[in-house]
């Protein structure tokens, strides 16, 4: 079975304007669930992540 790795890259903040980690785009809840998480749920997060980020660049 294929691990889905995690999207941290060690720079922890959470941007109070958007609630989003400035590292990996995760949420709090989002980052304190992956390791329960199933490989369909992460992918997902990963989905997510791939449309906040040009946002939160702005």
């Amino acid at each position: 079975m294929t691990t889905i790795p995690s999207p941290c890259i060690n720079w922890c903040d959470i941007n109070p304007e958007n609630g989003f980690c400035h590292g990996c785009y995760r949420t709090l809840a989002e980052i304190a669930d992956w390791s329960d998480l199933s490989n369909p749920e992460k992918l997902e997060i990963w989905s997510k992540i791939k449309a906040r980020k040009p946002q939160a660049a702005e």
